[in-house]
C-alpha cells in the first residue's frame, strides 16, 4: 500500500448526500478481482451516457477536476453494499482522499485499508470546501496527515481528527497483509512448536496442502 503523508492536489466537488457504493463502482464492474482498470467504473452512470461518451457536466469530466485526487462530498458517503471495488475504483482513478460530512463505516474502513484517507468534517466546513472545489482558481487543497490539517487556497488551516492506529498505518503504508508478515518470525516459531507438540498433524492432508 502506498503511504499517505502529504497531498497537494485538485479537489473535485460532489455535492451529494448518500453517495453509495453502486454509484462509485456499479455492479457491472464487480466481475473482476483486480484493482487495475476500475477507474473507468467510478461514477460510471454519471460520467458516461448510454453510448459511452463523457457527460461534460460531470465534474470529473472537466478541467481541472478530471485530474482531481481529492473528493469533497456530503453525508453518508460510501453507503450501500460493502463492496471493496468502491475504494479500488477511487484509487485507480487517482483519488487519495475523500472529505465528507460522514461516511458509512465499512466504506471508511476499506478506504483506510487501501491507502485512501477519509476525512469527516462538520457540515459548515464541508460547505466551504465545496465552494472552494467548485472554482478552478481555489480548487487546490493541501493535506498533511502528520499534522492532521487541510490548508485551503486562502491559507486557512482546517484541522481534522483520525484514529491514531489508522493514521499510523496510512503514514507507513501498512495494510493487513504487511502487518501480518511483520510477525512472520513469531508465526514460524509457533508453527514449529505446534509441529513438535502435535506431530500427528504432519500426516493430515490439511498440513500437506498448506506446505505445498
Amino acid at each position: 500500500m502506498t503511504p499517505f503523508t502529504q497531498l497537494r492536489a485538485i479537489a473535485a466537488p460532489i455535492p451529494l448526500a448518500n453517495v453509495d457504493t453502486d454509484m462509485l463502482a456499479p455492479a457491472a464492474f464487480l466481475k473482476t478481482v483486480s484493482r487495475q482498470g476500475l477507474g473507468r467504473a467510478l461514477f460510471h452512470a454519471a460520467r458516461f451516457n448510454a453510448s459511452g461518451a463523457e457527460r461534460p457536466e460531470f465534474p470529473l469530466n472537466r478541467e481541472p477536476w478530471r485530474h482531481a485526487r481529492i473528493l469533497v462530498s456530503l453525508e453518508n458517503f460510501g453507503c450501500g453494499s460493502s463492496r471493496e471495488h468502491a475504494p479500488w475504483a477511487l484509487l485507480d482513478f487517482g483519488i487519495r482522499c475523500v472529505i465528507a460530512v460522514s461516511f458509512a463505516d465499512i466504506f471508511y474502513s476499506n478506504c483506510c485499508k487501501n491507502g485512501i484517507l477519509p476525512i469527516a468534517l462538520e457540515r459548515q466546513v464541508v460547505d466551504q470546501l465545496l465552494v472552494d472545489a467548485a472554482d478552478a482558481k481555489t480548487a487546490e487543497l493541501a493535506i498533511d496527515l502528520q499534522q492532521q490539517t487541510i490548508t485551503r487556497s486562502n491559507g486557512e488551516i482546517v484541522p481534522f481528527v483520525i484514529d491514531s492506529q489508522r493514521r499510523a498505518r496510512l503514514l507507513s503504508g501498512a495494510d493487513d497483509i504487511s502487518e501480518t508478515l511483520a510477525h512472520s518470525a513469531a508465526i514460524a516459531s509457533y508453527e514449529e512448536r505446534v509441529r513438535a507438540d502435535t506431530p500427528w498433524l504432519a500426516t493430515t492432508p490439511l498440513l500437506a496442502w498448506r506446505d505445498a
